[in-house]
């Protein structure tokens, strides 16, 4: 269902896109692809875990410590005005740790990370840029939607100690809403450099099943993200 919403909105927007596309005076299109760098920081929640035998205050920090990974793009140039970006960055590891008591039973609990994953997160956004495309700085604003499936999901051996037993994470994906503002500066007629600037809003229900025993806890993040990153247009 989620993945059905996702490929909807993303045919709204690229039909949008389209249509500004026959709308514009100029019916030469173009094509960008950027690499660069993504300096990410991170806003994450989570409710209090819930599920037989759980204590009360018994909760869970994911650990997304702020990092640094590859940035990749691909831009369609739509109008003198308009553009569609798909981005992506490599996929973070991102660690689940015990929050609350200190034990859960005699077994250590508070700090102890109980389970990993990793997430790949593809992004599409519809922008406008600022001022003629003779300009050599350009602001941009942009709007659009974020997909983010998780895999490479585990419980740690601490989280299988305790849960009880060989336990079994599920996340299912997410989708959300992404905005970016930006700046480009053209230093050649192909070549561009770019500092951006965005957000987007991740939300899941971490299940850990442990023998049919199952334990859920709702978690939300909201990944932001400098971007610095170089562009060549063909």
């Amino acid at each position: 269902m989620r993945v059905t919403r996702a490929v909807a909105t993303l045919g709204a927007l690229l039909g949008l896109a389209c249509s500004i596309a026959r709308a514009g005076d100029d019916p030469v299109y173009s094509n960008d692809v950027r690499l660069g760098m993504y300096y990410v920081f991170y806003d994450v929640s989570a409710s209090d875990i819930a599920g037989p035998g759980i204590p009360p205050g018994e909760n869970l920090n994911v650990n997304l410590n702020n990092l640094v990974t590859l940035y990749a793009a691909y831009v369609r140039r739509l109008s003198p005005h308009f553009s569609f970006e798909l981005t992506a960055g490599y996929p973070p590891l991102t660690k689940t740790v015990g929050r609350g008591p200190a034990t859960v039973g005699s077994v250590p609990y508070n700090g102890v990370v109980i389970s990993t994953a990793r997430w790949f997160a593809p992004t599409g956004l519809l922008e406008y840029n600022f001022f003629d495309e003779d300009r050599r700085f350009r602001p941009y604003l942009g709007v659009g939607v974020n997909y983010t499936r998780f895999f490479a999901r585990q419980s740690t051996a601490a989280g299988d100690e305790i849960s009880g037993g060989p336990t079994q994470i599920s996340l299912p994906a997410s989708v959300g809403i992404a905005g970016t503002v930006g700046l480009s500066y053209r230093i050649a007629n192909r070549f561009h450099v770019y500092a951006s600037y965005s957000a987007s809003t991740i939300r899941s229900k971490l299940t850990a099943d442990t023998a049919g025993v199952l334990r859920t806890s709702s978690i939300s993040f909201g990944p932001q993200a400098v971007v610095v990153s170089l562009g060549w247009a063909f």
